[in-house]
């Protein structure tokens, strides 16, 4: 943190940090807590070591009650939560040290302090974003072993501050209400970050220490544009603000009114504006009119869990879901994307030393095929119920592409065979990969898509998830953008469709950049929308 970065102003002071969630928002401070009170009453052995049971178990009773009011990344992320409380050789040295007479808030803290402490001391950043989830998992028991609410202080119109906030913690509050969170760690491209920008909830992170002891502000001022926050401002701080906000909200009902409207930059270039999908979920009380079509359907939502392994038909129910509510707009649905930061219990690698780097989207569905022939098999069933478009993630080579197009073609041909009613949809890749940009008309492609989130992650060489480079971590690098226009140029040479559905396309601060390598096709989650059609009407080149 600079020194320019922070300023104290008769009584106000003034943070700069990260944006990582756009909008406005002022409301009073809440302060996460770091740590949970020890119990005051406890018990022999025995009686300790039922308590952490029903401690662990209570947990996990509480999350499965969150995950069900939740779905897509959110329900993903809680769900390995709940398979950690599940995993007996977490708690086992709680249990040896309660049996030799510890209490088991003692034992259970100092169990889960050894296991974060390896995990935030991995090599590989797959480990070290885990501990977030620890750290998340050692709190809920203990406050469950001391009968506490761990979200009973914090409401939905309030600034929520603290060093970082879990991902139960952030779904745990309706942030409907106006509140926004302001961290003094955290990363842009964290799993919370993600969640803050699809629920608009504004989101500063990077803020630094909290210059404050004992008593903290009363009231914030949170600018998730700009990346500022200010606690306890003066009144015509606070008046400027709120007169910001006016503004900000005229233009995002003038932005809604437009979400209707073809989207097409000042000077009439028409560009196509789709929705990224996590879920059926997300398309309930949707218009379809606000859409070009589908952009993104992430398909792990049907691998959460303890679900177990999607058969046929429950997975073609939920394509053709989608492609009806489509109404014959292009619906792009992508392969099974698991691995990484997506582990899927009895089908990813558990003991992989770098995960990102490993056997993860299309190379994890090649090496599994009795899995992968099974989706192919759902989407060819579903494209006759529209225009449907399949997308591979993670292909770094052509020779993926090519087993994969073999296998689709054979999955077509049987159920043709059979008699089964199915089309087969034209197969395109996600460039993810540098190696794919660099030599995207190499690949037969049927349309590449672009997937700036890890993009930009294996072209700078800087976890999403990772606070300490989260400046490195940016679509807007030229690097980035040059890999962009490349992939731009190979769709133009081939006469195939480019489009980019990542993080980036939903920053309003990029979109002349973006615009400006070529891309005529961006996807962007529903909330995003209006912003974004009224973001590209202001491109005037």
């Amino acid at each position: 943190m600079t020194v320019s970065a922070r300023r104290r102003i008769v009584g106000e002071i003034h943070l700069t940090g990260h944006p990582a969630s756009p909008g406005l928002a002022i409301g009073p401070v809440a302060v996460l807590t770091t740590e949970v009170a020890s119990r005051t009453t406890k018990g022999d052995p025995a009686q300790e070591a039922a308590a952490l049971k029903a401690a662990i178990e209570g947990a996990a009773a509480d999350l499965a009650e969150l995950i069900a009011t939740v779905h897509g990344e959110a329900a993903e992320i809680l769900e390995f939560q709940v398979a950690m409380l599940g995993d007996d050789a977490l708690a086992e040295g709680a249990y040896e040290a309660v049996a030799g007479g510890t209490a088991a808030d003692e034992a259970w803290r100092a169990a889960l302090d050894v296991e974060i402490a390896g995990y935030r001391a991995a090599d590989e950043e797959y480990f070290r974003a885990r501990a977030a989830d620890l750290v998340d998992i050692r709190d809920r028991v203990l406050a469950a072993l001391n009968g506490a609410d761990a979200n009973a202080k914090i409401s939905g119109d309030s600034v929520v501050t603290g060093d970082d906030i879990s991902p139960s913690t952030f779904l745990a509050v309706d942030w409907t209400r106006g509140g926004a969170i302001a961290l003094a760690s955290g990363s842009p491209s964290s799993h919370v970050a993600m969640l803050a920008r699809s629920r608009g909830a504004p989101m500063v992170v990077g803020l630094g220490p909290l210059p404050w002891n004992g008593q903290p502000p009363s009231l914030a001022l949170v600018d998730g544009d700009t990346g500022t926050v200010i606690f306890d401002p003066k009144p015509e701080t606070r008046r400027l603000f709120e007169h910001r906000m006016a503004e900000a909200n005229a233009a995002q009902i003038a932005a809604d009114a437009g979400r209707l409207k073809p989207a097409a930059t000042a000077d009439g270039r028409r560009i196509a504006v789709l929705l990224n999908v996590a879920a059926p979920e997300d398309l309930a009380g949707l218009d379809a009119a606000i859409c070009d079509g589908i952009g993104l359907v992430r398909t792990e939502f049907l691998f959460e869990g303890s679900r177990g392994l999607p058969g046929e038909d429950a997975q073609y129910a939920v394509y053709r879901r989608i492609l009806e509510w489509a109404a014959g707009r292009p619906v792009t649905i992508r392969t099974l994307d698991a691995g990484g930061d997506k582990p899927i219990a009895g089908l990813t690698i558990d003991s992989e030393r770098n995960p990102f780097l490993g056997l993860r989207g299309i190379r994890l569905s090649l090496a599994r095929p009795d899995v992968f022939r099974v989706q192919l098999r759902a989407l060819c069933r579903a494209a006759v119920h529209g225009a449907l478009k399949v997308m591979l993630p993670m292909v770094a080579v052509p020779a993926e592409l090519d087993r994969a197009n073999a296998m689709l073609d054979a999955e077509f041909t049987a159920l043709t065979a059979l008699g089964v009613a199915c089309a087969r949809p034209p197969l395109g890749i996600m460039v993810e990969v540098p190696s794919a940009a660099l030599c995207a008309e190499d690949f037969g492609a049927a349309f590449y898509s672009i997937g700036s989130n890890d993009l930009t992650q294996y072209t700078m060489a800087a976890a999403r998830d990772i606070g300490a480079v989260a400046d490195l971590n940016d679509a807007g690098h030229p690097a980035v953008l040059a890999l962009i226009a490349r992939t731009v140029e190979a769709g133009r040479k081939r006469g195939v469709e480019v489009s980019l559905c990542g993080d980036a396309a939903a920053d309003m601060r990029l979109t002349n950049a973006l615009l400006a390598t070529g891309l005529t096709t961006l996807s962007v989650s529903p909330i995003a929308v209006a912003r974004l059609k009224a973001a590209i009407a202001g491109v005037t080149a």
